[in-house]
């Protein structure tokens, strides 16, 4: 990737005309009032087109509990206006863990879960007669959590996880057990007042992984019925037995080669029949939320967070408006084929100032119905606000997608924004780079 392909827009106008030159599907509006609109989910009402993705702090403490820093984070997104708030992801047992700094929903932890929710609540209720639809994503870190646990072996996915062909792979027995912490953990979910949670299928974590899982054998791997049904079987018992709103962070593709790749063909291209026929078959399970992702951070992280990085650490091999708009026409192919789904995009913090506008023309065009950013959020916890009050964005507060904050996160540190947030995060990243000289 060259320096011209880096973010260097002086004007809307230029970042228009260079998507114009490069005949990019990526939409613009200036009509920033259609973010503020409000949309009903089964009575619950969003008040907004916009929301803060699931982004890991790797700050709950050793029990799995949020901490103060994660309370910190949660109240500034509260404060921020965004109409949904997607919270980290959050384990469903301790052995799903990614590390012992990643939240963990238990009967031990619940209370502080629990006042967490009150707190956003009672602030936002009383600051803005209003509080946001708050969606706890539930995960199992798979071969990248430190247990390593796997659906499949594959030489090059187990290269990049550091496991041996010897490693075990889960049981169907322990799948089997693994959905009943699914249901328990949904369950005290619903009870600490969240409006739904997210059964999370992406990135290549362990749900996601079974997705793609055609060498695996017995009931939870080979043909399309047997990959899919783990995440159908828990979408369908959650709704059963909780009664809690479910949604679904889901790789439309990994990107990934075929024998283990999702929403690839034999080829290796792009190929969505199995993504979409998944997501037309958990809509009849009555999901009414699908977020849009692709790809995984420790494998192809071009895919899902477009970025210009820093060319020493990171270089991107293709440009990053390239991979926006991939992510943006993904997220178009669904909305488009799920008209009445409300289809979360993603992806839009390179845009950094520019993102209302790209974000109003998803909205307009129909490519998507709520737009959500992460790393934007850790960058400008109140954008939203910014976007509502004033509709526009300050320069010296957005996300400049440096990569610093995966870094962080990578190296299992406190995990925000390095540059506008540095009174926190700068010092754990100065750590990093003082421990790789």
């Amino acid at each position: 990737m060259s320096n011209k392909d880096i973010f260097n827009f002086s004007s809307l106008e230029d970042l228009e005309n260079k998507v114009k030159k490069l005949n990019l599907d990526i939409p613009f509006s200036t009509n920033i009032d259609l973010l503020k609109e409000k949309i009903e989910i089964n009575g619950r009402t969003i008040n907004n087109r916009l929301a803060i993705h699931p982004m890991e702090g790797c700050d709950a403490t050793s029990k799995g509990s949020p901490s103060e820093l994660t309370e910190r984070r949660y109240m500034r997104y509260t404060k921020g206006l965004a109409g949904l708030i997607w919270f980290e992801a959050t384990a469903v047992s301790e052995s799903a863990r990614a590390n012992n700094q990643q939240l963990f929903l238990n009967k031990y932890t619940f209370d502080d879960f629990a006042n967490l929710v009150n707190m956003m609540k009672e602030t936002s209720l009383k600051d803005n007669k209003q509080y946001p639809y708050l969606v706890l994503q539930l995960t199992h870190s798979g071969r990248f959590g430190e247990n390593k646990v796997i659906a499949v072996h594959d030489e090059e996915l187990d290269k990049i996880s550091k496991i041996d062909f010897s490693h075990p792979i889960i049981t169907d027995k322990e799948l089997e057990e693994l959905k009943e912490s699914y249901i328990i953990t949904a369950k005290l979910a619903k009870k600490a007042g969240f409006d739904a949670v997210d059964v999370k299928s992406c990135h290549r974590y362990l749900l996601s992984e079974l997705l793609g899982a055609r060498t695996r054998e017995g009931k939870y791997g080979g043909d399309y019925e047997n990959r899919t049904s783990f995440l159908k079987d828990v979408v369908e018992r959650i709704e059963d037995e909780v009664g809690i709103e479910v949604a679904v962070r889901l790789n439309i593709s990994d990107f990934l080669h075929y024998s283990v790749g999702w929403g690839v063909n034999e080829q290796g291209e792009l190929d969505l029949a199995e993504p979409l026929k998944l997501i037309r078959e958990l809509k009849d399970r009555k999901v009414k939320i699908i977020n849009v992702t692709a790809g995984s951070p420790y494998i192809n992280p071009h895919i899902n967070r477009p970025a210009d990085g820093e060319p020493k650490k990171y270089a991107p091999p293709e440009p990053p408006l390239l991979g926006v708009e991939r992510l943006i026409k993904l997220t178009k192919e669904v909305q488009s084929n799920f008209e009445d789904l409300v289809v979360v995009g993603t992806g839009l913090s390179w845009f950094r100032e520019y993102v209302p506008y790209v974000a109003s023309g998803m909205v307009e065009k129909g490519y998507a119905k709520i737009i959500g950013l992460g790393r934007m959020a850790f960058a400008y916890p109140n954008f939203a606000k910014d976007i509502i009050e004033s509709g526009i964005l300050d320069r010296s507060k957005v996300c400049i997608t440096c990569i610093r904050c995966a870094e962080l996160k990578a190296h299992k540190k406190i995990t925000g924004c390095a540059i506008r947030d540095r009174e926190i995060y700068l010092k754990p990243y100065m750590e990093i780079l003082r421990e790789n000289r």
